[in-house]
């Protein structure tokens, strides 16, 4: 713990160091005075307790992250629900949403989403939104002053303006127009590109043209394209297609390759096997060609020119390539198919063709070339800026907030304002940002590989992951039935199965029994020709471990009770996932308890297993207890019953609802203070919560939240003396932000009825279907480049991770809202 006032102290001698994080100061009689350097504390949030099992809604999230982003100097109040704790110190903000995932999916693929689970310590429920997320972000509104349209608008246009000058193509090439040699590639540009250049290694034996030292704004173009097939020597040439400044064709030859062909690459190149065996023209014959066809000022024009200039093994100093010219940041390139339909409106290499035809390729870079050339690079970009770039992201200073928004009070706007660089990666959305700031990619990969390129993260982002929502799409057609089969999996953990009961034994009965261990949701009566087993779903996975760790074995008037989990392909994982649960930052410091009377905590035998599954494996020294030999009708595992209880009726459904009765009145409720005072022995208790009731009735369960894990600790080492005290304990299971483990699978009364149907029509809840594996894959990738993106985010930015939820037929779908304050590795 940080010191919360200076410690000092006096000191006749130097030579110990009290502290090697303190500051020396010597004082007027000479003594010295040591006094600790405060380390600034990092930011970190924290969701109060009232709000803590209410859904988060989507102008919640924006009330933090106005707050998180432009703080007190610029008015911001703390959220409502929420404390972000020294916010002057958060570096930035990071928000992604996962498209098409909810809370179920979450908990359905807990092992697998172990970045999400264990580096995440703040956790709450969210709403699902009728409105994108990412637009509602941008276009939610800064409490300040209104601003008109007109406004707005010019607001708009100057961001506009001062996002272009960073456009890879205007901080390049500018934005006048200028003649032809202003885009021809330097000598340096090209060796850098890989063209060959005279000289270089690797260009030996390669044939130069008869080029001046220098061309003219009036030189003449030159488009070229080739095709290249796969040798035992790599890749070489088939075809050679050459037109002039108008776009008439020079030359259009087939080649024959001097190595043994391995592949024609028929798909790309359009050549076969047939089209190759009559031909005799060698490379040499198409280089001399091609050396007397082009006048000496020529300058060649291609997309991705380089390649085809080598499978020419020619050397030619003037030229353009496209690819350079509409150029994406980082490096990244168009396809040649995409800038011809987007800026020529013309399609090209179309599926029904068989293969590329070079000299449709060579015009479509001639024509690019020609147009880029005449109406300049500031036009083009206006032009195409949309279709095309889809934005690129202007990176600016995030300043400091001095005075309140002037223009708008749209978020985007009062970020951009402030100098703050603002950005918004995925697929294409309408949300309300200038298009400078956006960019649009296909692929999940792509939109984290674009992110993680940035020499300099935005001060605010927002990311689009939408590769989990195109595989529901894909592989469930029908969604609303998956959504329901990863429900009915998550309260099947929730489930026991108990007995044999005696013949005549009740619901009401076997409901008395167990819901001492935790509120019961559901119960089944299975009654097979000879016994009575019953099924007992829990709200909470704690009442299901309780009930397993108390009640199995339970013995009244001579007949054993057996409780044990579902067997089947769908539970093989749940010991992992218990284990996982109690080591996640949202339960380890929580504790589960329930209070009994009198005489219940010795009427119940503790066991180390549940089901082979060793509960409190994390804590050594925890003390199993044995359930005593000689068992007799009058005891319950081992021990005797009140006298009050002892002169049962010989009936066997008396006797069982007797013994019902006698554990259902032996609860007892509990109370914030004696919960207090009793664990308060083990560590300093941060907070009870105790679930609420109806008026006049008490609670039977609460969880208790320690300072530190260790206090956890020792309070399961002393669980056997907790139990002569009348209290079970177990770790926590269930996440603060849940009141009840199934209720996210119900979220309305009538969801009950389709998603129960599921569990009693056996639906199968396996991992063994194509589509269920590969939503595993999916999975695991997701969580996997979440990893990577949280580790390239800058110490002391505010990461925020949403699952939208889904607004269904049958009702709401909640999702899941992940913060996080990145520190550093220190």
């Amino acid at each position: 713990m940080e010191p919360s006032l200076p410690i000092s102290w006096n000191s006749k001698k130097r030579k110990d160091n009290p502290s090697k994080n303190a500051k020396r100061l010597k004082t007027e009689d000479g003594d010295w005075l040591f006094e600790p350097v405060r380390v600034p504390r990092p930011p970190r949030i924290s969701v109060l307790l009232s709000h803590l099992q209410q859904p988060l809604t989507l102008d919640g999230l924006t009330e933090l992250l106005h707050f998180a982003a432009l703080g007190k100097t610029c008015g911001i109040k703390q959220p409502s629900w929420c404390r972000l704790h020294h916010q002057r110190r958060v570096t930035g903000v990071n928000v992604v949403v996962l498209e098409g995932l909810i809370q179920s999916h979450f908990y359905k693929h807990y092992l697998t989403l172990q970045h999400l689970r264990a580096n995440y310590t703040t956790r709450v429920s969210f709403s699902p939104s009728s409105s994108g997320i990412a637009s509602g972000i941008f276009s939610s509104e800064v409490p300040g002053s209104e601003s008109s349209p007109d406004s707005q608008r010019e607001q708009e246009g100057r961001h506009l303006q001062k996002a272009l000058k960073w456009h890879p193509v205007i901080s390049k090439f500018g934005t006048e127009v200028r003649g032809l040699t202003a885009y021809v590639l330097t000598q340096e540009e090209m060796i850098k590109k890989q063209f060959p250049v005279k000289g270089m290694p690797g260009c030996e034996g390669f044939l130069c043209t008869d080029s001046d030292d220098f061309v003219t704004d009036n030189s003449p173009l030159y488009g070229l394209d080739c095709e290249m097939c796969l040798t035992e020597k790599g890749h070489e040439l088939t075809r050679v297609s050459l037109v002039d400044s108008s776009g008439r064709c020079v030359l259009d030859e087939l080649v024959k390759p001097q190595n043994r062909i391995i592949n024609y690459l028929t798909r790309f190149s359009g050549i076969t096997s047939a089209m190759l065996r009559p031909v005799t023209t060698t490379l040499r014959e198409v280089q001399t060609k091609m050396r007397m066809l082009l006048p000496r000022d020529a300058v060649l024009v291609g997309h991705s020119l380089n390649n085809d200039l080598r499978a020419l093994q020619l050397i030619h100093p003037h030229v353009i390539d496209t690819s350079l010219l509409y150029r994406k940041e980082f490096g990244q390139r168009f396809k040649l198919k995409v800038l011809a339909e987007t800026v020529l409106k013309r399609q090209i290499q179309t599926e029904e063709k068989k293969g590329h035809n070079p000299i449709e390729d060579a015009v479509a870079a001639l024509e690019l070339a020609q147009y880029f050339i005449k109406t300049g690079p500031g036009q083009v970009v206006e032009h195409h800026l949309e279709e095309l770039w889809g934005g690129c992201l202007a990176i600016t200073e995030p300043a400091v907030c001095e005075s309140p928004p002037t223009h708008s009070n749209r978020f985007a706007d009062v970020l951009q304002d402030r100098g703050c660089s603002v950005g918004f990666i995925g697929k294409r959305a309408d949300i309300t940002l200038s298009l400078s700031n956006q960019q649009w990619h296909s692929s999940d990969k792509e939109v984290l590989a674009s992110f993680r390129r940035k020499k300099k993260c935005p001060y605010f982002s927002v990311l689009q992951f939408s590769s989990f929502s195109d595989h529901l799409k894909n592989s469930f057609p029908h969604q609303e039935h998956h959504y329901q089969k990863v429900c009915a999996h998550l309260r099947e953990m929730c489930v026991v199965f108990a007995g044999p009961f005696p013949a005549g034994f009740s619901e009401k009965e076997v409901r008395r029994l167990f819901r001492y261990c935790g509120p019961v949701r559901r119960i089944k009566m299975l009654n097979a020709a000879v016994r009575i087993h019953a099924e007992i779903e829990f709200e909470l996975l704690e009442g299901a471990m309780l009930a397993l760790k108390t009640l199995n074995g339970l013995h009244v008037h001579g007949q054993y009770i057996k409780v044990q989990r579902p067997v089947n392909e769908s539970m093989l994982d749940l010991d992992l996932t218990l284990d996982a649960l109690m080591a996640d930052p949202l339960n380890i410091s929580h504790l589960y308890a329930v209070k009994l009377k009198t005489n219940q905590a010795k009427h119940i035998h503790f066991s180390g297993k549940a089901n082979g599954h060793t509960l409190d494996s994390k804590y050594s020294d925890l003390t199993a207890m044995k359930m005593a030999d000689g068992l007799h009708p009058d005891k319950v595992n081992g021990s005797k019953i009140d006298s009050c209880y002892t002169e049962l009726s010989t009936t066997v459904g008396e006797t069982d609802l007797t013994a019902a009765k006698h554990l259902h009145a032996t609860s007892s409720g509990l109370s914030e203070e004696k919960l207090r005072e009793r664990f308060g022995h083990f560590g300093t208790v941060e907070s009870i919560f105790l679930p609420a009731k109806p008026f006049g009735k008490r609670a039977r369960h609460a969880y208790i939240k320690f300072e530190s894990t260790e206090s956890v600790h020792t309070a399961l080492s002393s669980s056997e003396e907790l139990r002569d005290e009348k209290y079970l304990i177990c770790p926590s299971l269930t996440p603060p932000h849940l009141h009840s483990w199934v209720a996210m699978t119900t979220p309305i009364s009538t969801a009950y009825s389709v998603v129960g149907t599921a569990i009693e029509e056996g639906w199968s809840l396996t991992l063994t279907s194509p589509q269920d594996q590969e939503t595993e894959l999916v999975m695991r990738k997701l969580d996997r480049w979440l990893g990577k993106l949280f580790r390239s985010l800058p110490d002391g930015t505010l990461s925020v991770v949403v699952l939208p939820g889904l607004m269904s037929a049958h009702g709401h779908l909640p999702g899941l809202c992940f913060m996080e304050v990145k520190r550093g590795s220190s």
